[in-house]
């Protein structure tokens, strides 16, 4: 769950800031470590992975903006409440629409779709940030957080599916004599996957706050290191390197009061 000082700091992101940040950042499976049961009991195929993923981003989004509406009429100390109410009303609309339209969907997702209304992804959304937000900022953050959870599920599905099965969305890929792993379709499989993806998760964002960091650094650097001048220390003729005005009067100054004291001693 994003703390309350990232929470903070969020007031003055841009939304694209806002969206992007629950794709790897802030991701809730790979990252916060929310979700974990869905995470690791639905994903043995990418239509189930895909299927909790949308189902989760619809409850996401809907059930943000409605408490952003809703924040400056619901008491404090009910709050709690409140939130699971309206969590619990979109997810019996989510459990509805997919036994009407997706049941096969709906009985391989079993007890984990109504299992949403305590989803800590949602309530958590919800208490950290919809209920100190605007409508649009809430619904960009539910939909971030959406999108990475569904990848997270969608990558880790794909990887025990492809593996444990040799098949990605019920198509078979792999050739006939390749033996598939069963244990990718266990929770042991399903924990490994997971650690991969962490890892990776974690490598990906050092690897871009060190290029960004490079970006910001590194032209100084480069140039520092190219040119050819000593800055004035042996060449105070050059102009092109001749030292400001104010360091030379500083260190007249320091030189002076050198002098002085070695005058008193």
């Amino acid at each position: 769950m994003a703390t309350a000082g990232s929470t903070d700091m969020s007031k003055h992101k841009s939304p694209w800031e806002v969206f992007s940040r629950g794709l790897l950042d802030e991701n809730p499976a790979l990252r916060q470590m929310l979700g974990l049961c869905p995470t690791l009991a639905v994903t043995t195929a990418v239509f189930n992975g895909l299927g909790m993923g949308l189902a989760t981003t619809f409850v996401l989004v809907c059930s943000e903006v409605v408490v952003s509406l809703l924040r400056r009429f619901i008491p404090s100390e009910v709050r709690i409440p409140a939130y699971i109410t309206i969590i619990a009303t979109f997810v019996t609309v989510t459990m509805m629409l997919t036994e009407a339209f997706l049941p096969d969907l709906n009985d391989a997702l079993g007890i984990y779709l109504p299992l949403i209304v305590v989803n800590c992804i949602v309530l958590g959304r919800a208490e950290m940030f919809a209920s100190k937000r605007r409508p649009s900022m809430a619904a960009l953050d539910g939909l971030g957080m959406g999108a990475g959870f569904t990848i997270a599920l969608v990558l880790m599905s794909a990887v025990r599916e492809l593996l444990g099965a040799g098949t990605l969305l019920g198509v078979r890929v792999l050739p006939s004599f390749v033996e598939p792993m069963l244990i990718m379709v266990t929770p042991a499989g399903g924990f490994a996957v997971l650690g991969f993806l962490i890892a990776a998760s974690v490598w990906l964002e050092q690897r871009g706050k060190d290029n960004k960091q490079d970006v910001q650094e590194g032209p100084s650097h480069s140039l520092c290191a190219a040119c050819p001048l000593d800055c004035g220390l042996n060449d105070p003729e050059d102009e092109a390197c001749a030292k400001d005005e104010l360091v030379s009067r500083l260190e007249e100054a320091v030189a002076a009061a050198d002098l002085k004291g070695e005058g008193r001693e």
